[in-house]
């Protein structure tokens, strides 16, 4: 007999699912536990794992394409039958044996498609192996007619992106072969439908910004302290491979600054306001383009009894968990409080929207260099200014501006975060 894989409800809110990349192909063998496919929800890239050992008899779904949870996308063959024994009715469900057995050394077979129509193709001539592509670029050259094969990727490892098929399309077809890795692809107009991930981020933010009463409040820190700090700090961690960031000692600094103030642990709740037990901390990560981009949210739970090093540990493991294999539903759910950190980028200053339940958001720019006045005297420094959006119902100004006094007084005085 056998065994249907559906679209799995992978988060609480998920509808829909697109499966990104199949990791295997029909005729693989798997086992319990093995990551078949990656699929984007509502939330973020995640693993699906198979819970039978068995074949890929069918991959009922190409990538690229979104489908509703439940659908069924592909079918295991289970000890005892073989590839051959499983077939596929016209509605993609597995039937009894209808055609003869496959050649032993014939191609894996193609995945089949039960909701639109197959997408270019996508191995390099006569290798038989697939070449990297991102989501958006394969839908944009299936929408256009434009052959994979045909271009040259320029994303990480050789991956086709979205500026790979606009820059074929505008190029002329002998030239794209050819087309320079470091030339910037030219602008062309279109459309590019959202992904899933990105719906759910529209309606989230619209529905904070519209439901929800911003205002926001800023200080600046001087950061001089802190970055001797932490200097001293990742030399003493260099021989073990690790190191600290300032954004580590931000969220250190903002979950003590949190437990003096307990309505920035707090969501509104109507006729009432919910204080939270625990004091997690959410990071916002942003995701890389041949990901599909998107924002996700994860969490460094109890964040106040953490030391700095192991924020830091938790903070890169779940930015590259969440850039790679995609975060789990327990890793972006709970926090509340968010940190969202553009300073690496250079950014000095910027306010950010609220992330429901929260009740407070703090949006932190670059530490930079330029002269203060200290003593009477215009000296160098380093500052950063941060940006807290608030929500009204809970917090008021002066609730606010308390708390940044707090956090001032912990970022400028840093060694109070290595108790």
């Amino acid at each position: 007999m056998s065994i249907e894989l559906t679209m799995p409800r992978l988060s609480d809110t998920m509808e829909t699912g697109t499966i990104i990349k199949w990791n295997v192909g029909v005729g693989d063998e798997v086992a319990a536990g093995d990551v078949v496919a990656d699929i984007e929800t509502d939330k973020a890239t995640m693993e699906m794992q198979v819970f039978d050992d068995g074949v890929i008899a069918g991959l009922l779904v190409d990538p690229g394409n979104q489908v509703p949870v439940g659908t069924l996308i592909a079918v295991l063959a289970e000890e005892g039958e073989s590839v051959e024994d499983v077939s596929l009715d016209s509605n993609g469900t597995s039937a009894a044996p209808a055609a003869p057995a496959a050649p032993a050394a014939a191609p894996p077979v193609e995945s089949k498609s039960v909701s639109a129509p197959s997408a270019p193709r996508a191995a390099t001539p006569g290798s038989g192996e697939k070449l990297k592509v991102s989501p958006v670029a394969r839908r944009i050259a299936s929408e256009r007619g434009i052959d994979l094969v045909l271009l040259k990727g320029t994303g990480p490892g050789g991956r086709i992106i979205k500026r790979d098929v606009l820059g074929y399309e505008a190029a002329p077809a002998a030239a794209a072969p050819a087309q320079s890795i470091t030339s910037p692809a030219p602008l062309t107009s279109g459309e590019e439908p959202l992904s899933g991930m990105r719906q759910t981020i529209a309606r989230r933010l619209v529905e904070s910004k519209t439901t929800i009463p911003h205002y926001q409040v800023s200080m600046s820190f001087d950061m001089e302290s802190l970055v001797d700090i932490r200097a001293q700090v990742n030399e003493r961690l260099a021989p073990q491979g690790r190191k600290v960031s300032v954004n580590d000692f931000i969220v250190k600094a903002c979950a003590l600054a949190i437990s003096e103030h307990r309505y920035f642990n707090a969501s509104f709740g109507g006729d009432r306001v919910h204080f939270h037990a625990g004091i997690n901390i959410g990071v916002a990560i942003a995701l890389p383009e041949e990901r599909g981009g998107g924002l996700v949210v994860a969490t460094i739970r109890d964040a106040d009894r953490l030391p700095v090093g192991d924020i830091a540990v938790a903070a890169r493991a779940l930015a590259e968990k969440a850039r790679t294999r995609g975060l789990s539903p327990e890793d972006m759910s709970d926090s509340t409080f968010t940190i969202s950190n553009l300073g690496m980028f250079g950014v000095d200053h910027f306010t950010a929207i609220i992330n429901p339940p929260n009740s407070a958001i703090l949006a932190c720019g670059a530490a930079i260099e330029q002269p203060v006045v200290r003593d009477g005297a215009i000296v160098p420094g380093v500052r950063m200014t941060a940006t807290l959006s608030l929500d009204h119902r809970v917090i008021d100004g002066a609730m606010a501006a308390r708390y940044l006094q707090t956090l001032k007084q912990l970022v400028e005085k840093p060694a109070m975060l290595l108790v």
